[in-house]
């Protein structure tokens, strides 16, 4: 039986905004690019994985979904290792491997990367991390690579375990980058609308200079929009179709990152992961301060406790 699910927040808020605010920016997607999205969903319970099952994840959504902000969250959460397929490229180039240099001259002379080059560079690293938890980012990004993906992972015995869709409405996303900064040398993102940077126009942590993406306007964001139906729900389709205990498709709903949020660690804290590097030193400064609240605390009950009852002694 396929494993379908999704999860729709009780409340979804308007951010304060009518329709008629996006009437003039509306983005229209035919009907038959965007039916690939359309799916039967089952059951909003997310059955309990297998005892011992590694997280083996792919997150798709819309351009400026969050899918960023999301992975963040999980990797500072979880011990989870966050692969970006642009990042394995490079380092593979970098190390002069096999698969690197075939890349490497396909790239300086302007062509795209072929299939079965991507699938190598890619699997080299998966093969490293069969007893790992790991996002893939970046890939697959068309059927015929999402269909390499699950083949070269189901014979080597580590098929995905959750792939999860994010849904965010078009309208929501086009205001969210247009209102978006980023700091480039981090990749972090900040919004004006829910996420402002503490002073404006510079990154919290390092106080550098924040940039706005060429490429975030509605008339770029049209065209990805376009290009991710295209492409994104014959995978998707797909991905539902393979669907099964052991690979978990859900569809997560809501208008910002804040309300997926929830819905995600929900789903990825049902599998047994441990807390990442994070996760553990906030816990550990929890203990500390409780700790320290304890003693002070007992400290006042024995003073008042003297004062009530001279004659008690503290020892």
């Amino acid at each position: 039986m396929n494993t379908v699910t999704r999860f729709i927040p009780q409340q979804t808020r308007n951010r304060g905004r009518s329709l008629s605010h996006y009437s003039s920016r509306s983005i229209t997607v035919s009907a038959s690019t965007a039916k690939g999205l359309s799916f039967s969903l089952k059951s909003s319970h997310v059955e309990e994985p297998t005892h011992g099952q590694q997280l083996r994840m792919l997150m798709f959504g819309k351009p400026g979904a969050g899918k960023g902000t999301l992975s963040t969250r999980l990797t500072q959460k979880y011990d989870i290792s966050f692969l970006s397929t642009g990042d394995l490229l490079r380092q593979e180039i970098a190390e002069k491997t096999e698969v690197g240099r075939v890349a490497e001259e396909i790239v300086a002379n302007g062509g795209l990367l072929p299939d079965d080059v991507m699938i190598r560079v890619i699997a080299s690293k998966l093969d490293l991390m069969r007893d790992r938890h790991w996002i893939l980012d970046g890939f697959p990004r068309t059927l015929g690579q999402g269909e390499l993906l699950d083949s070269h992972l189901r014979n080597s015995g580590k098929p995905l375990s959750l792939i999860v869709n994010l849904d965010v409405p078009d309208e929501v996303i086009l205001d969210r980058i247009t209102d978006r900064w980023v700091h480039l040398p981090s990749g972090r993102v900040y919004n004006l609308s829910y996420n402002c940077p503490k002073v404006e126009g510079r990154d919290d942590v390092t106080g550098e200079p924040l940039t706005k993406r060429p490429d975030d306007n509605a008339e770029i964001f049209a065209r990805r929009l376009k290009k991710f139906y295209e492409s994104t729900s014959p995978l998707i389709t797909y991905y539902a179709s393979k669907a099964s205990p052991m690979t978990k498709l859900v569809t997560l709903s809501g208008r910002t990152s804040d309300e997926i949020w929830p819905q995600l660690e929900e789903v990825v804290g049902s599998f047994p992961i441990r807390p990442g590097v994070e996760a553990r030193a906030e816990a550990r400064d929890r203990d500390r301060e409780k700790s320290i609240r304890d003693t002070v605390g007992m400290s006042d009950l024995e003073r008042n406790r003297m004062k009530t009852n001279p004659g008690i002694s503290s020892n």
